[in-house]
């Protein structure tokens, strides 16, 4: 299974956020990025690539724990940013994100000790990617239009396991689906 642990923005946050995004994907040149669904709207905290089946129960128990000691926290989308001059557009964080990054460390610490092969740590960017590209692409219109975003703060509760389907029909612009696999408890509130 292809797994990654993340945190899931409400519909709330979605919405607003997705409303901005309409309106970026009417500005000259945006039908040369490939946009994101809001389906798949999310914050990555460690991705596992393809996990073996038998190393998710082990993987599961150790993410249950790092979200037991980890205290629900707020968290707000804000502002856009890019990775590879332009080959990744994305939307930021503020909050706490000091517990953002603790739960991304703990959660990447729960794979290495579940026996998930991980790869070179790097340390942790926030971001919720909007749009990818396979060419660098001049996307500072974008990041001027997401500069005064600031959706609603809210409350993260929860760690989720996600497990990626990615597309297999070769059709163009097929998204990617994404499913919850599990969902973890903050701070073992229930």
């Amino acid at each position: 299974m292809r797994l990654f642990a993340a945190v899931l923005p409400p519909d709330g946050v979605i919405r607003e956020l997705g409303a901005v995004v309409d309106a970026l994907r009417e500005l000259p040149g945006a039908d040369g990025l490939r946009w994101t669904g809001r389906a798949g709207w999310h914050f990555t905290l460690a991705f596992y690539g393809e996990a073996d089946d038998g190393l998710v129960p082990e993987l599961s128990a150790r993410l249950e724990r790092a979200a037991r000691r980890t205290d629900p926290f707020p968290l707000a989308v804000r502002r856009g940013g890019q990775f590879g001059r332009g080959r990744a557009l994305w939307a930021g964080a503020e909050g706490d994100l000091a517990t953002l990054r603790l739960l991304a460390e703990r959660a990447e610490a729960a794979a290495r000790k579940a026996g998930v092969p991980m790869g070179e740590h790097r340390r942790y960017k926030p971001h919720l990617t909007l749009a990818r590209s396979r060419d660098a692409v001049e996307v500072r219109a974008y990041l001027e239009a997401l500069d005064a975003f600031v959706s609603r703060t809210w409350t993260v509760r929860e760690l989720v396991l996600v497990r990626s389907n990615l597309p297999a029909s070769g059709v163009a612009g097929e998204q990617p689906r994404y499913e919850a696999v599990a969902r973890w408890p903050l701070g073992g509130a229930g």
